[in-house]
């Protein structure tokens, strides 16, 4: 979640987990899905908001990915732009194929099967920020939409006034806000900071995979296509598949943090990180590393390491 930038917001903390587990154990047929939707949708929301850092106007502010909770209930935007009487709440779907609606019913075109309206979700977050926006007394006007990124999206049968933006309408779109120009006001800033202050870290409901270390394949994956990289010589890893390069010390930094988010409760210590690792012969190398990036507690066998300040 960030206000207008260039920066890219990471993933959500399941996906993350995901994305770590993937290659290192089989996941279930539900996880597997999981994975794939979160990651497809996290994708699609990379690029709306790729878009809008480069063409909107800076005289919006833009958040991403905000977890509110209204009324008693959470909810989710995609992306939220403040403009100058408006707010413009976005929700991305990265859905792929053709789809019809019929009698208010969505349908997925080839198999016939009926999908959740996403309809239903964008009036249920209009209805939640308007409450927001009432108890805190700020008076803004809400246009939500539902935004198709993926290019290979059509809908069929769907009425005119929609409140949708489909793949070929999303430059005119921003083009159009474009055209609304304001002047940034301390009203708009202190809505950002709103809800940003009330942006929840993690979702109640969150549900992660369940997994042990002892049961993970251990290795370092390769950072551009995520397979396991093979020995290496002395100052480089090179992948066997993609020919990606990278320095010892990156990769087992790299390595370490993807174990202090699978584990955060585990202690980081030389034995772990160098069974992690796997394909680092040495312990000594282990040690050096997490000696020059880490704070060693303790001496001799029962040393382990902390984030520097």
């Amino acid at each position: 979640m960030i206000p207008i930038s260039h920066h890219t917001p990471p993933p959500s903390n399941v996906l993350q987990i995901l994305q770590l587990l993937y290659p290192r154990m089989n996941l279930s047929a539900t996880e597997r899905r999981q994975y794939e939707n979160l990651n497809k949708g996290y994708k699609g929301e990379q690029k709306l908001l790729d878009l809008l850092q480069k063409q909107l106007s800076t005289d919006y502010l833009l958040i991403n990915d905000l977890l509110l909770k209204s009324n008693h209930t959470e909810f989710q935007i995609d992306t939220l732009l403040i403009g100058k009487d408006t707010i413009y709440p976005l929700e991305v779907k990265n859905y792929e194929g053709d789809f019809y609606i019929r009698d208010d019913n969505w349908y997925v075109a080839s198999s016939g099967n009926e999908i959740r309206n996403p309809l239903l979700q964008l009036k249920r977050s209009e209805f939640l920020i308007r409450h927001l926006l009432q108890h805190a007394r700020f008076r803004f006007s809400i246009k939500p939409s539902i935004v198709f990124i993926n290019q290979a999206f059509t809908l069929y049968q769907a009425p005119l006034n929609l409140p949708v933006i489909f793949p070929t309408q999303i430059q005119h779109y921003i083009k159009r806000l474009n055209t609304n120009s304001f002047k940034q006001m301390e009203k708009h800033r202190r809505l950002a900071k709103y809800f940003i202050d009330h942006h929840l870290p993690q979702s109640s409901h969150e549900k992660l995979p369940i997994y042990e270390y002892e049961a993970l394949k251990k290795g370092i994956l390769c950072k551009s296509c995520s397979i396991f990289l093979p020995s290496f010589n002395y100052k480089k890893i090179i992948c066997k598949r993609c020919g990606c390069e990278e320095d010892v010390e990156s990769a087992v930094m790299r390595s370490i943090l993807e174990f202090i988010t699978l584990f955060p409760n585990r202690r980081i210590t030389t034995n772990d990180i160098h069974e992690w690792c796997h394909i680092i012969e040495s312990k000594k190398r282990i040690r050096r590393i997490l000696i020059k990036n880490f704070i060693p507690v303790g001496k001799g066998r029962y040393t382990y390491y902390v984030f520097k300040d």
